[in-house]
């Protein structure tokens, strides 16, 4: 351990894993968080995932990729994934690059993240799309 404030803080609510990522990751240190999140979704038998981006004013093409595939690993688990607080401007790069979320669906916040989970926001599919962008709660912008 380097001694300095932790990059990723993983909590859990419930049945609910929370995932905070604090500041940029580079490439070893997202493989790890990735290992880690899949190690305890599978230790709690988490049934949901919110990872939290809120921190972060950028997310590279690699960033994009393993939180896709971290989804697809929660769902094989059973645990359904919603990404939430990714940054507007971060948001707009991603669309335009082409990047996105794929079919894990994204919130503006924690609190709609988890009301996602628990059934309380209905009519929300997909995520982030390199063609489209997406609005609160999800929603596609037009």
């Amino acid at each position: 351990m380097n001694g300095g404030p932790a990059l990723v803080s993983i909590m859990r609510q419930g049945q609910t894993l929370i995932a905070s990522v604090h500041a940029a990751l580079d490439d070893s240190q997202l493989a790890r968080f990735e290992h880690d999140l899949i190690e305890q979704i599978g230790r709690h038998r988490s049934r949901g995932v919110v990872i939290d981006v809120a921190a972060l004013d950028v997310i590279d093409s690699f960033a994009a990729h393993t939180l896709r595939r971290v989804a697809d690993m929660a769902r094989l688990h059973g645990a359904r994934t919603v990404i939430v607080g990714i940054q507007p401007e971060v948001a707009f790069t991603m669309v335009r690059l082409g990047m996105g979320t794929g079919d894990v669906p994204t919130a503006l916040d924690l609190e709609e993240g988890l009301a996602m989970l628990t059934g309380g926001l209905s009519g929300v599919t997909g995520g982030l799309t390199g063609g489209q962008a997406s609005g609160p709660a999800g929603g596609k912008l037009t």
